[in-house]
């Protein structure tokens, strides 16, 4: 019985397990229908509710704009053929309004701009309807659609092939990088099962809270990114400690708890301190960021679980069969499980000179992140596709032949007694102002007392000119309350929100991470060192973007792409996000590896050695599988994939090759034993009125330790030199060699065997 009872028991977990994923399997198209689309921009901000007021007394910003040749009487049959559409809610054009600025420049081109109804979600599987309906009504003539539903709709849709694409190219390359790093086959398959398991498992999670929350679909992306990589990091980790500790001569269910002892420990703070991580994002008022970071925390929770139940018991039914079919068995020279030579030569010369080899990386990494000062903060729009895009072509035909483009203007309501008398007066203001092209009067209400202006402001939204006309407008003297709204006035709000927010989360995250790193190392200074290298491994990745992505340098080694100088908020902290959390992840492993050796050896620097030559080769495998099938985004054809894959490959790559495997062993070596310096706090004697248990020995994971304190020989004074023989004895005339076992050999009595 006490043989079939973990392996009965493993098979239920399997059993569970394997249900779990069916029913994840078959709510998955119900989860994935109930998430939203767009939040990238922030709410309740002024530039909402001044379009929500404008829309309320008439003048609604467009969804889509349609470009077609000036024949008045062509773009008025669109705008008849539009109005029946049970999905538009308002559609005008330059015959209908009377409105200049929507003819172009040349007088070639007229637009009819198109108002849908419902959600974002809805706007967008709305809008080819829509332009099918306006191609048909006037079928001899050319119509180029733009618009945000538009640009949207053909972001979702290139995005979703690219990404097809990406993984088809990533997924040999994965696969190979798995096999070197699990040792066999089967092993390599089972990083895989969690991480399906763990994402599955989330989007009918994820599903739920999309009927409380807005939760758009970029969240399943965020899902599956930081769900693989903490299932190649958390089942790598496991299967290594039970690798060596079987080769100590433990049997599989003594390894396997062994390995949860200690890695598992690890997996659990690592959870903790990443969801720690994402959990401050929830302070930021933009619905898509908060749906990465609820995103991130769920699959991180269930990556831990998983990991800890769902893997100990596949090693235990699979047992020896886990190594099996390695088809580079004849060319490794060490497996899993076992010290790196490389990187123990590294960690030693690393400790050797701490000062200069710190010193190096730390520049390097400063001048990657110094570009990230210069830093631009926007939101996505047509410009991440390619310029031969349909659409991107389309919007930017709109931004040169026509004065006033849509996402050019400024939409400014006026509502109070003076808003109609002023009106003029105001506008003339407005137009004086630095930054402001035009103004133009859309619409007065004497009997709401309110008034619609529309300002043009040339400058691309999210550019610094563009920020400057916003607050120029918003600073203007008006006869009346005013409310500045608009795509530029949207974009400025939306990086205001996100930049105000931040020392709040950065506090939070810093505060809780540091707690869940100090429980963990029992140290004070250990967790204020992964912060300050946390924030120089990030600050570089950071640099990296801006240098590349902001300001194009390089850009044609990626393929080519718009530069727009400015960065799409939700996707910077996206890459933020993911990156931290693998950083997270290594800092962990890592230090938890090297206060086991600490603990047992007592040396620092042997210490550092050991843990860098047990870890070295296990980060540098799971930090190269993410970033092999995250840098295969950078194949597409979208700039906003190419920053994620660009972003998170060299983020990963960065932090475990130069951060783990050089600035921190150098930083720990040049500190010494203040690493695990932590106050003491003593008890007044006064107080003491219990007896004082005696001191139980514990080793590295904090367990007691049975074996009985060294005893002198009464004759000789001296430790007894080998243990004594646990069964049975031979007569006592006859000196005896002591018998042992595979896990106590050569163990004296006063030292725990290791684990």
């Amino acid at each position: 019985m006490t043989q079939q009872g973990p392996r009965q028991r493993a098979w239920w977990i399997i059993l569970c397990a394997a249900l779990v994923g069916v029913a994840a399997v078959l709510l998955a198209p119900l989860a994935f229908g109930a998430l939203s689309t767009g939040g990238a921009v922030a709410t309740g901000t002024e530039a909402e509710r001044a379009r929500q007021r404008a829309e309320q007394l008439g003048v609604p910003a467009p969804d889509l704009v349609l470009a077609l040749p000036h024949r008045p009487e062509e773009a008025t049959r669109v705008v008849r053929a539009l109005a029946r559409e049970p999905d538009v809610r308002a559609v005008w054009s330059a015959g209908t309004t009377g409105d200049p600025w929507l003819r172009s420049r040349d007088g070639r081109t007229e637009l009819v701009e198109v108002r849908l109804r419902g959600t974002d979600k809805d706007r967008k599987h709305a809008a080819p309807q829509v332009v099918a309906a306006a191609r048909s009504a006037v079928p001899r003539l050319k119509v180029a659609a733009s618009g945000e539903a538009w640009a949207d709709r053909t972001v979702d849709e290139t995005v979703e092939r690219d990404l097809r694409r990406a993984e088809v190219l990533a997924a040999p390359a994965l696969f190979v990088i798995l096999v070197l790093a699990y040792g066999s086959l089967v092993s390599a398959a089972l990083p895989v099962l969690v991480a399906g398991l763990a994402v599955g498992c989330t989007l009918p999670v994820l599903g739920l809270l999309a009927r409380a929350v807005d939760m758009p679909r970029p969240a399943v992306n965020a899902a599956s990114a930081i769900g693989l990589g903490l299932a190649v990091d958390y089942s790598l980790f496991l299967l290594a400690r039970v690798r060596e500790e079987t080769a100590r001569g433990m049997g599989l269910e003594a390894a396997l708890a062994a390995a949860r002892r200690s890695s598992g420990r690890s997996v659990v703070f690592s959870a903790g301190a990443i969801t720690a991580c994402l959990a401050p994002v929830l302070l930021v008022p933009v619905p898509l960021l908060r749906a990465l970071s609820m995103a991130g925390m769920v699959v991180t929770v269930l990556a831990a679980v998983i990991a800890l139940t769902v893997l100990p018991a596949c090693l235990l039914l699979l047992g020896p069969r886990a190594g099996a079919w390695d088809p580079l068995a004849r060319w490794r020279r060490t497996r899993t499980g076992e010290p790196s030579r490389f990187w123990r030569r590294t960690a030693q010369a690393v400790t050797a000179r701490p000062v200069w080899a710190g010193g190096l990386v730390v520049v390097l990494l400063v001048l990657l992140a110094a570009p990230f000062s210069q830093v631009r903060l926007g939101v996505v729009d047509d410009r991440t596709l390619p310029p031969t895009t349909a659409a991107a072509a389309a919007a930017e035909r709109v931004r040169t032949e026509f004065a006033a483009p849509p996402d050019r203007l400024l939409t400014v309501v006026v509502t109070g007694p003076d808003a109609t008398a002023g009106a003029a007066a105001y506008a003339d203001r407005l137009h004086a102002l630095a930054g402001v092209a035009a103004v133009h009067i859309a619409r007065t209400l004497p009997a709401q007392q309110a008034a619609v202006l529309l300002v043009v402001a040339p400058a691309a939204p999210g550019t610094r000119a563009s920020d400057d006309a916003v607050r120029a407008v918003r600073n203007t003297p008006a006869p009346g309350d005013a409310a500045v709204g608009g795509r530029a006035a949207a974009v400025t709000d939306t990086a205001d929100a996100v930049v105000g927010a931040l020392p709040w989360c950065l506090t939070s995250l810093g505060v809780g991470l540091a707690l869940l790193l100090g429980l963990f190392t029992r140290s004070v200074v250990a967790p204020l060192k992964a912060l300050a290298v946390a924030a120089v491994s990030l600050g570089a990745s950071l640099g990296a973007l801006v240098l590349i992505f902001q300001e194009g340098h390089g850009r044609t080694l990626l393929g080519g792409f718009t530069v727009t100088h400015v960065l799409d908020v939700s996707t910077l902290l996206f890459v933020l996000l993911i990156t931290l959390a693998l950083s997270v992840d290594y800092e962990v492993f890592l230090l938890g590896r090297i206060r086991e050796e600490y603990l047992r050896c007592g040396d620092n620097r042997t210490a550092i050695v050991d843990g860098i030559a047990r870890t070295g080769r296990l980060m540098t495998s799971a930090a190269l599988a993410v970033a092999l099938s995250t840098a295969a985004m950078g194949t597409s054809d979208v700039a906003l994939l190419k920053l994620i894959g660009i972003g998170v490959a060299l983020g990963a790559l960065v932090d475990a090759a130069f951060v783990r495997g050089v600035l921190v062993p150098a930083v720990m070596s040049a500190l010494g034993p203040a690493n695990w310096w932590a106050p003491s706090i003593r008890i007044p004697a006064a107080r003491q009125l219990t007896a004082r248990p005696e001191k139980t020995k514990r080793d590295p994971w904090g367990n007691a330790c049975h074996t009985p304190p060294p005893q002198l020989h009464p004759a000789t004074h001296h430790r007894p030199k080998a243990r004594r023989p646990l069964h049975g004895s031979r007569p006592s005339g006859r000196r005896s060699r002591p018998t042992t076992t595979p896990s106590t050999k050569s163990w004296p009595r006063w030292r725990a065997p290791p684990s």
